[in-house]
């Protein structure tokens, strides 16, 4: 059975969008593929997060209570998701990416956010994927991909639909805008690129596009970064 590591960006699970129908849907869709992979989510904190980092970012308060309130957010959404599973997945939010490898078992999906101050989720999908040999890593974002600009600011943006791990590890030397809209942080592309893991950018809130990623299609609409 396949392992499929999944970083749910926050922004797809609570964007105030019908976000408990969207839930339930999401949920549905894992259930379905649970039965054919062993799934990992990771949750992102999203627009949450950042409210609570940027109030307390204004009380003068340190980067490392900032990304203490980002993590204690991401397991708020992780808890959320695990709520939509119900009985599917396991009961306990992991705090580490050991204990969370730890409690993979087939038919069973593990639900967790962040681990420790410092990691974005990113990094923790990509070192999750890493422990439990994952055969790929799905980024599920508010971007449908990796682009050649923000495309939220530029309307010339095209898509990357293939990217090999060379020309992402060069596009993470630069200031690039398209590192800044799909691609993982430098920490997860670190692990990715080191240990060949190939890694899909998709449309979070396109489930069809999800189901796709996650059955490793090469027919997806997003970005695919491999060999």
């Amino acid at each position: 059975m396949d392992k499929v590591v999944i970083s749910l960006g926050g922004s797809i699970l609570i964007p105030g969008e019908n976000d408990g129908e969207f839930l339930a849907k999401l949920a549905n869709l894992l259930k379905e593929l649970s039965k054919t992979y062993q799934l990992y989510v990771v949750c992102g904190g999203g627009k949450i997060a950042r409210y609570y980092i940027n109030t307390a970012r204004a009380m003068g308060r340190s980067e490392f209570d900032l990304d203490t309130l980002g993590i204690m957010t991401t397991r708020i959404n992780a808890k959320m998701l695990q709520l939509a599973l119900q009985e599917l997945a396991e009961d306990k939010i992991p705090e580490t990416v050991e204990e969370a490898a730890a409690m993979g078992a087939e038919g069973r999906i593990v639900i967790m956010g962040g681990t420790v101050p410092g990691h974005t989720t990113d990094g923790v999908s990509a070192a999750l994927a890493e422990a439990v040999g994952a055969q790929r890593i799905i980024n599920a974002t508010s971007v449908d991909g990796v682009y050649t600009a923000d495309p939220k600011k530029d309307p010339r943006a095209e898509k990357i639909k293939n990217m090999t791990f060379a020309e992402l590890n060069e596009m993470l030397k630069g200031d690039h805008d398209a590192g800044k809209s799909g691609v993982f942080d430098a920490m997860g592309a670190e692990i990715v690129m080191r240990r060949r893991l190939p890694l899909l950018i998709v449309s979070g809130r396109d489930l069809e596009e999800m189901k796709r990623a996650i059955s490793g299609s090469l027919e997806i609409n997003g970005t695919i970064i491999s060999d």
